[in-house]
């Protein structure tokens, strides 16, 4: 089981579905919830500079108003930290040109696509182990 898990979105059902699970599940003992991308980078990035203690692991939604995941994840990789944070991209698009260009951030774990259930916390548990 992880600490803290931080969720990235703006579609309320699907936080709270997300929620659910993890809870249902045991995946971690908290939960940080942003609801757009400019709130997390506002929140994350003066802790990642403290040192204070950050998210065992970020599911990040790519299309979010206001910023969204891959303007986050521009902030996130302009911080240097020793503390590594596993981000999944969690989205609803099956564009492989998304997909493609997650890879292309060393910060980003692997690409889920939208709904979560339990067989895919599994998965991302079993990942997170290695």
């Amino acid at each position: 089981m992880i600490n803290t898990a931080c969720i990235i979105d703006d579609d309320p059902i699907y936080i709270f579905g997300t929620k659910k699970i993890m809870e249902a599940t045991n995946f971690c003992n908290d939960f940080l919830i942003y609801k757009n991308g400019k709130d997390a980078v506002d929140d994350l990035i003066p802790k990642i500079s403290a040192g204070e203690s950050l998210p065992d692991v970020i599911l990040l939604d790519l299309n979010m108003p206001i910023m969204d995941g891959w303007q986050v994840l521009d902030e996130l990789v302009k911080i240097p930290t020793d503390h590594k944070i596993k981000i999944y991209i969690v989205s609803s698009s099956v564009n492989s040109a998304d997909v493609e260009r997650a890879k292309s951030y060393s910060l980003v774990s692997n690409y889920l696509i939208k709904p979560f259930s339990v067989d895919k916390i599994h998965d991302l548990m079993k990942d997170l182990e290695n």
